[in-house]
């Protein structure tokens, strides 16, 4: 359980309440400080699934961690970003965003409780969602929203863009998993 890969995770939870403090914090520099640690935190996840596979130390503890690591960081960033933006530019890629891990993360248990976890494994699509939701927070959590208007429209359209793929990547999750779905139990 204790190896450098599941180190590397839980290091990414204990960034999340360092980064709301600082996010938090009434200085200027608070914003490109909060992004770095997010950024930070957006590494390890690419790098502890690196290493996982690399050092051949995947275990069941990262396996069920990473996951909840990467739904805990982002949703913090984005509860963040809206409680500092709160319109419903805002409020909308938010709820997708944070709604579809919720549905997505259902349909993974549910499909492995019947035994069809690998026809629901993260996708390309999934990984290219994820890649451009970290970015597009990070550009957010970056600038601040007062004075780097440009910035701030940049990172929002951005966010948009990962709406689009994380819209798409549940239905492809979805469409994978329909025919159990809608399986009848009756003959």
């Amino acid at each position: 359980m204790w190896n450098l890969p599941n180190i590397l995770t839980l290091m990414r939870i204990a960034l999340i309440p360092i980064f709301i403090v600082v996010f938090y914090l009434p200085w200027e520099w608070r914003y490109p400080v909060t992004a770095g640690i997010f950024i930070l935190g957006s590494i390890t996840d690419w790098l502890d699934g690196y290493l996982a596979r690399k050092l051949e130390q995947s275990t069941p503890f990262g396996a069920f961690l990473d996951p909840v690591a990467d739904k805990l960081s982002v949703s913090a960033a984005l509860i963040l970003l809206l409680e500092a933006n709160p319109s419903f530019l805002f409020a909308v890629p938010a709820l997708v965003i944070i709604g579809r891990e919720i549905v997505v993360s259902a349909l993974r248990e549910w499909m492995a409780e019947i035994g069809q976890r690998a026809s629901v494994a993260v996708s390309m699509v999934g990984k290219l969602k994820t890649a451009l939701q970290m970015v597009a927070i990070s550009v957010l959590l970056f600038f601040n929203p007062e004075t780097d208007r440009v910035y701030h429209i940049i990172g929002l359209v951005l966010l948009y863009g990962a709406v689009i793929l994380t819209l798409w990547s549940m239905y492809v999750y979805l469409k994978a998993a329909w025919d159990e779905l809608v399986k009848s139990d009756s003959l």
